[in-house]
């Protein structure tokens, strides 16, 4: 990415920062291996890392925000961005809305422009798009089915409009991309 201010990373949880393409809940949730050391490289860099995710099982009573807080922020994550609703219950914040963005760059004054999000999922894509992010989609998780689906153009409508700044095989790979110099 080269001599670009960067001010912060958006990262998704399930699918990108370990686990699988389902939710697995805290306590029970495993990093893929090297994803502490990329998050470290990123702060030790001075930038906000940031966990950005949708966790329905909160509205549903299996877990709590407290619960997914204190295990994002143990894997060295310094704000956590969290949409507690399940998609019928049609809130404002769920990805691939932008509000949980659009949030932390008001309470943490960042410009959109210079942040990244890094997921596994073309709603990741869609809200990073809209905010005016960079865009990287990881193939962990659900990301090799949303690259494949994204190759062979089954997207439609807005979905199709968005592409990826950078396709990584994994988190590791995407914050090696963010911080080559």
């Amino acid at each position: 990415m080269g001599k670009k201010i960067l001010q912060a990373v958006f990262i998704d949880r399930d699918g990108t920062l370990g686990g699988s393409d389902q939710v697995i809940y805290p306590g029970e949730f495993t990093l893929f291996p090297g994803v502490e050391e990329s998050i470290k490289l990123l702060k030790n860099r001075d930038v906000l890392v940031c966990s950005f995710t949708n966790q329905p099982g909160v509205s549903c009573g299996v877990a709590t925000v407290q619960s997914f807080e204190s295990e994002l922020k143990s894997f060295g994550f310094d704000k956590v961005y969290l949409c507690p609703h399940r998609h019928e219950e049609g809130c404002v914040c769920r990805k691939p809305s932008i509000v949980m963005i659009k949030g932390a760059a008001e309470e943490n004054n960042l410009d959109l422009r210079n942040c990244v999000v890094i997921g596994d999922r073309w709603t990741d894509l869609l809200a990073a798009d809209e905010a005016g992010c960079i865009k990287i989609l990881v193939k962990t998780g659900s990301g090799q089915q949303a690259y494949e689906k994204y190759l062979n153009k089954e997207y439609y409508g807005r979905w199709a409009e968005v592409h990826p700044d950078y396709i990584a095989e994994d988190l590791n790979e995407a914050v090696r991309w963010l911080t080559e110099e």
